[in-house]
C-alpha cells in the first residue's frame, strides 16, 4: 500500500472554541490509483490533505491523533527535516489556486528550476533546461520562449498546467490535486483532467483527486470516499457509487448534478447548510438536511462504516439498505 491514513482527527483551536475539522478519517490508495475525495465545502477534504503533506497550519491547527503510513512509514513520527525530504520527492501537492500558489516576482522557470536546485543540487543552466522540459512536457506552447514569463501573463489553463509540472518535477509516487479545475471553463478541465490522467498512466502515481465536482471525477477515479463533517460517509468503486449510492448524503450529491434529460426541470438541491463544526448536531450530522432522517439518527451517532454494502463499499447510514435499494 502507497498510503495508508488510519484514524485521522485534526482540530483548530479558535476563540470561540476547538473545531474538530477531521474526525477519525481512514483512506488507502496504491501505485497507479486514483481515490476521489468528495463533498461540500468544509467537509474536511483539504484539511485532511494539508495533514498528509504535512503543511498544516500550526498554530491554530493540529494532529490530535491518528496515523499517516506512507509505504508502511508514519509520517507523524518522522522529524521536520525528513518530511520535507518527502515532500517533494515522494509526495506532492497540486494547489486550487494557481494563481495564489505561484509566486508573482519570479518567473515561472525560476520557480520550476527551484525544485532542481533545492532537492537536486543542479546549476541554474540545467534547471533552467529541466523547467522547460517539464513544460513541453505539460503541453505549454512555446515553453523555450515563454519560460521567463511571470504567472499573471498565462491563462488560468496553462497556470494550472504549470502547476501540474511543478508537482511531476521530481517524478513522486503521490500526487494529490485540491480542486484541480475550480474556476476552469468545462473545456479546459477536461483538457486538465486529461493530461492528469495520462500523466499518472505514465508515471504509474497514486493520485488523490480532491473536488466537490462528481462530473469531473466519473471518468478518472477507481474509488471515491465521500466525506461530510469531517468524516467519511461513503466509500466505493465509482460505478457502483454512481449506480446504487449508499448514503443519502451521496445521493443528494448525485441528484444535483444537471442532467440533459431534465431540460426544463427544476433542478435538485440538498436541503440547508453544512453544520458549524463548533456545534455539529448530536446524532447522524446529516440528519437536519437529509429526508430519510428518523429519531435514532438525531439521538445516535452514525454506526462504523458498513463493510458488508457490498465488495469495497461501505456506509456510515443507519438505513443504507434503503438508500441502496431506490
Amino acid at each position: 500500500m502507497l498510503l495508508d491514513v488510519r484514524d485521522l482527527r485534526v482540530e483548530f483551536r479558535t476563540r470561540d472554541g476547538v473545531v474538530g475539522a477531521v474526525n477519525g478519517v481512514s483512506y488507502a490508495v496504491d501505485a497507479g490509483e486514483t481515490l476521489a475525495v468528495l463533498g461540500e465545502s468544509g467537509s474536511g477534504k483539504s484539511v485532511t490533505a494539508q495533514a498528509v503533506m504535512g503543511i498544516l497550519d500550526s498554530p491554530p491547527g493540529r494532529v490530535t491523533g491518528g496515523e499517516i503510513r506512507f509505504k508502511d512509514r508514519d509520517l507523524l513520527t518522522l522529524d521536520r527535516e525528513e518530511r520535507r525530504r518527502i515532500r517533494g520527492e515522494k509526495m506532492a501537492m497540486i494547489f486550487q489556486d494557481a494563481l495564489s500558489a505561484l509566486n508573482p516576482v519570479l518567473s515561472v522557470g525560476y520557480q520550476l528550476g527551484e525544485m532542481f536546485r533545492v532537492h537536486r543540487g543542479m546549476s541554474r543552466k540545467d534547471a533552467r533546461a529541466k523547467a522547460i522540459e517539464l513544460m513541453e512536457r505539460v503541453r505549454i506552447p512555446a515553453a523555450r520562449e515563454r519560460v521567463d514569463d511571470f504567472p499573471h501573463q498565462f491563462s488560468g489553463g496553462m497556470r494550472q498546467r504549470i502547476m501540474i509540472a511543478m508537482a511531476l518535477a521530481l517524478e513522486p509516487e503521490l500526487i494529490i490535486a485540491d480542486e484541480p479545475t475550480t474556476a476552469l471553463d468545462v473545456t479546459v478541465q477536461a483538457q486538465v483532467m486529461d493530461l492528469l490522467a495520462e500523466l499518472q498512466r505514465e508515471y504509474r502515481m497514486g493520485l488523490i483527486l480532491i473536488t466537490h465536482d462528481l462530473g469531473v471525477v466519473a471518468d478518472v477515479a477507481d474509488r471515491i470516499a465521500v466525506m461530510y463533517a469531517g468524516r467519511i460517509v461513503e466509500h466505493a468503486p465509482v460505478r457502483g457509487l454512481y449506480a446504487r449510492p449508499a448514503h443519502p448524503y451521496t445521493r443528494g450529491l448525485l441528484d444535483s448534478i444537471p442532467r440533459l434529460d431534465q431540460k426544463g426541470k427544476e433542478l435538485l438541491a440538498i436541503k440547508g447548510m453544512p453544520p458549524n463544526l463548533l456545534h455539529v448536531p448530536a446524532g447522524c450530522p446529516f440528519h437536519p438536511r437529509c429526508p430519510r432522517a428518523r429519531d435514532v439518527c438525531r439521538h445516535d451517532p452514525p454506526p462504523p462504516l458498513y463493510e458488508e454494502v457490498g465488495p469495497g463499499r461501505s456506509s456510515a447510514c443507519h438505513f443504507w439498505k434503503e438508500t441502496i435499494g431506490e
